[in-house]
């Protein structure tokens, strides 16, 4: 029943586009009653493939929850929140992510050996919110000489111009720097939409926080529900 919970708040918020989700007590009630939304579950077992091992057979044996919702049910739920399935086309997002950790500075990449973790979980947050999301490579960045230290500073038509061939459709520019005093990264997200432009932070909080952070920022503004948190 908590994994049912958790994953009714992802599910409507991946539905919808609508990050406010998050933390919305309106959910309370929902998330306690969330069997009843559900119309199928199974496990994966994550070791599958892998010979039974120690303790690996038993307790200590790692699976996935993955948890099918009732269409109408999860619809009807939006509805009652004053929100709706977001059913248009979905951008692809062209995200510029700058890490700075003391002297170090460096833009996560789609093709390069370092920050891999990085990438994959900026991949995933963009999965987990239903956004579509692609990297610059390191031609494109060396090519529009674009880096680290630089990233700021560039101007939106030049970083729209390496989006688009990625195939990107907007951008998303973020800024992590890491705060040795807060055991943390200090991250700011930017992005330019409809004529409009968007601003949010987030403090103290790990790598794959903050690209969570900025993926749902980017979901609320792209599914046309207002400005993020």
């Amino acid at each position: 029943m908590l994994g049912f919970a958790i994953c009714l708040v992802d599910v409507l918020i991946k539905v919808s586009g609508s990050e406010k989700l998050a933390g919305d007590p309106r959910l309370v009630p929902y998330k306690s009653n969330a069997g009843n939304l559900v119309s199928a579950f199974s496990y994966h077992d994550r070791m599958s493939g892998i010979s039974i091992h120690d303790e690996q057979g038993s307790r200590d044996r790692p699976y996935d929850l993955i948890v099918d919702f009732d269409q109408k049910k999860i619809d009807d739920l939006l509805g009652a929140l004053d929100l709706k399935p977001w059913l248009g086309h979905r951008p692809v997002l062209a995200v510029f992510a700058g890490l700075q950790q003391g002297a170090t500075t460096n833009i996560v990449t789609g093709d390069a050996e370092r920050n891999v973790g990085q990438r994959e979980s900026l991949l995933a947050a963009g999965a987990k919110r239903g956004v579509p999301v692609v990297l610059p490579t390191m031609a494109a960045l060396e090519k529009s000489r674009i880096d680290g230290a630089k990233l700021s500073s560039v101007a939106p038509p030049t970083l729209a111009s390496v989006a688009a061939g990625q195939g990107g459709e907007a951008v998303l520019v973020g800024q992590l720097v890491w705060v040795d005093r807060e055991l943390g990264w200090a991250t700011q997200w930017k992005m330019d939409w409809q004529g409009r432009s968007y601003r949010w932070n987030v403090r103290r909080v790990t790598f794959d926080e903050a690209f969570r952070r900025g993926m749902g920022g980017a979901a609320q503004v792209l599914s046309g529900n207002g400005d993020p948190q």
